[in-house]
C-alpha cells in the first residue's frame, strides 16, 4: 500500500481527502484551481500543514473563484501576505494569482481549465511537466505529478489494495480511459 494509502484513512486531518477528493476526476473551476493552488504551496512543506491552513485559503482566495482572483491587485497580494490563515509565502502567493489569469485565459483558447486538461490527455509525468511549465507559474515535476494524481490525470493516488482506489476506479478516472484507449 502507498505510505499515504497506510497513514490518511481514519487520520483527522488526511481522513477525509484521502478518502473523498485524492484521485477522484474534477472538472468544477474552482475545484482545479484550489487543487493547483494547494500543490503549489505545499512545495517544501508538509500536506498536513497544508491542509489544515485550507479552510484560511479558500477564504483568503476567494473561494478559488478564478474571476475574483484573477483581479486580485497589489493591495490584496499585501493582504494575503500579511494574513496568518494562508502559507504567506511571497513566490507561491504571486504563483496563485498568476496562474487564476492564466486559467482565465484558458477559456478562450480551449474552453476552460477542464478542456485544457484533456485536449492535453494523455501525458506522461514528463511531457504535462513541460507543458505546465509552458502555462504556469511554480510548477515543478512533484507539483504537477500531485495535481494530476489528484485529480485522476496520472495513475498512483492510491495503492492498487486500497479501498478508496476502487471507488475510484468506478468513475472512469482519465488515467483509466487512456489505458482502455491504449489497448
Amino acid at each position: 500500500m502507498s505510505s499515504y494509502c497506510r497513514i490518511a484513512p481514519g487520520h483527522p486531518v488526511h481522513g477525509t481527502y484521502h478518502d473523498s477528493e485524492y484521485g477522484f476526476p474534477q472538472r468544477d473551476e474552482p475545484v482545479l484551481f484550489e487543487r493547483l493552488a494547494l500543490e503549489i504551496m505545499q512545495a517544501g512543506l508538509s500536506w498536513e500543514i497544508v491542509l489544515k491552513r485550507r479552510a484560511g485559503l479558500n477564504r483568503a482566495f476567494a473561494g478559488f473563484d478564478v474571476d475574483r482572483v484573477a483581479a486580485f491587485d497589489e493591495g490584496d497580494a499585501a493582504r494575503l501576505l500579511a494574513d496568518p490563515a494562508i502559507i504567506r509565502n511571497r513566490l507561491k502567493v504571486g504563483a496563485l494569482l498568476a496562474n487564476a489569469r492564466r486559467i482565465r485565459a484558458l477559456r478562450d483558447s480551449h474552453g476552460g481549465f477542464a478542456a485544457w486538461l484533456d485536449a492535453h490527455h494523455p501525458r506522461d509525468r514528463a511531457a504535462w511537466t513541460r507543458l505546465f511549465r509552458q502555462t504556469f507559474v511554480f510548477t515543478g515535476g512533484e507539483i504537477v505529478g500531485e495535481f494530476l494524481m489528484s485529480l485522476g490525470y496520472l495513475p498512483g493516488a492510491h495503492a492498487a489494495d486500497c479501498p478508496v482506489a476502487a471507488r475510484i476506479a468506478e468513475l472512469g478516472p482519465p488515467w483509466a480511459q487512456a489505458a482502455a484507449f491504449s489497448r
